[in-house]
């Protein structure tokens, strides 16, 4: 029977990777809970401090500021570890577009060099993919074993690509080397600690919406997606890296709603009187998204539990409370 957010974890000490980042800090936070001392390995070039602060002197916590593409930050990592959890990589459009090779990096060197950690320590590594492995996909929804429609060249291949080649990492390490390792593709996280200018449409709204200013939907608007609340997120992802299994396994919401859809959620939820206005959509963007999630039921009794609701009720506290509010460049993606 796998864990449920009542029982601890089976792990005593953990590293997180890319720990100061969205996803990455509610990791942190939430192996803490379960009793799991946790080491933060982030270089804040996409992570923030503010993301961690909380945590700063709180028994089992410590932060390494280092970079898992440099073989050194292992010696920084001396672990020994029960659980290697890789989250370090650009994920947002506005960081891997400009910072393309560092996000090659991370899921090249990254990926190979925290494998060498786990496999020194004998640890359970789990690979934070991604959606974007499925490209713009001919198959809807997406299930584990489609390939996907991914164009190597395009705008967004560096941050595809990155994925696709650190998941056949991950296999192949597994495969020659016995590692114990998994993957999980993460659909559309959203939540609190997102930061305000990433590009991704939930927190772009969000502000603008708060601001007054108008929501800027790419195309028409008619492109789906399906939202997942992060603290749902999180729990699939501990509940597959507390199982061996290797298979990809996807990790996302149920509720595919078009963005033009999103934009007038958060709308309503901020009693906005901002309007909608419409941009170019940008090349191979995904047209549908929307996880088969099957294999996350049935192998480890995971489904999202948040509704849409009270997961952007909480999300715009979390901007709500930042301070001044402004408007946000066009949003991008999801």
């Amino acid at each position: 029977m796998m864990p449920s957010s009542a029982e601890p974890w089976p792990w005593r000490r953990a590293v997180v990777a890319g720990g100061a980042g969205f996803l990455g800090s509610h990791l942190c936070e939430r192996l803490l809970k379960g009793g799991v001392e946790v080491d933060c390995a982030d270089n804040l070039v996409t992570g923030s401090a503010e993301n961690i602060a909380h945590l700063i002197g709180v028994p089992g916590f410590r932060f390494v500021n280092c970079d898992v593409v440099d073989a050194s930050c292992a010696r920084q990592l001396p672990g020994p570890y029960d659980l290697v959890l890789h989250f370090a990589c650009p994920a947002s459009p506005a960081d891997y577009l400009s910072l393309p090779l560092e996000t090659l990096d991370a899921g090249s060197l990254g990926t190979r060099n925290l494998l060498s950690l786990a496999a020194r320590d004998g640890a359970r590594l789990l690979l934070a993919s991604t959606s974007e492995v499925y490209g713009d996909p001919l198959v809807h929804p997406q299930r584990e074993d489609y390939w996907g429609n991914v164009n190597p060249v395009g705008p967004r291949s560096v941050y595809d690509e990155s994925k696709r080649f650190s998941e056949a990492l991950v296999t192949a390490h597994a495969a020659a080397e016995g590692t114990n390792a998994g993957i999980v593709r993460l659909f559309n996280t959203y939540g609190p600690r997102m930061r305000a200018h990433d590009g991704r449409a939930v927190p772009t709204f969000i502000c603008q919406a708060l601001a007054g200013e108008p929501l800027t939907v790419s195309g028409d608007g008619g492109q789906t997606r399906s939202l997942c609340y992060v603290d749902d997120t999180v729990e699939g992802v501990l509940r597959v890296a507390a199982s061996r299994s290797v298979r990809p396994v996807n990790i996302g919401g149920s509720d595919e709603t078009t963005v033009l859809e999103i934009a007038r959620r958060v709308v309503k939820l901020t009693d906005s009187a901002s309007r909608v206005e419409y941009m170019d959509r940008p090349a191979d963007e995904p047209a549908r998204r929307r996880p088969d999630t099957t294999l996350a039921r049935e192998l480890f009794g995971w489904e999202p539990r948040v509704s849409w609701e009270d997961g952007l009720e909480q999300t715009i506290a979390y901007f709500a409370s930042r301070t001044g509010p402004t408007a946000e460049p066009p949003a991008r993606d999801l």
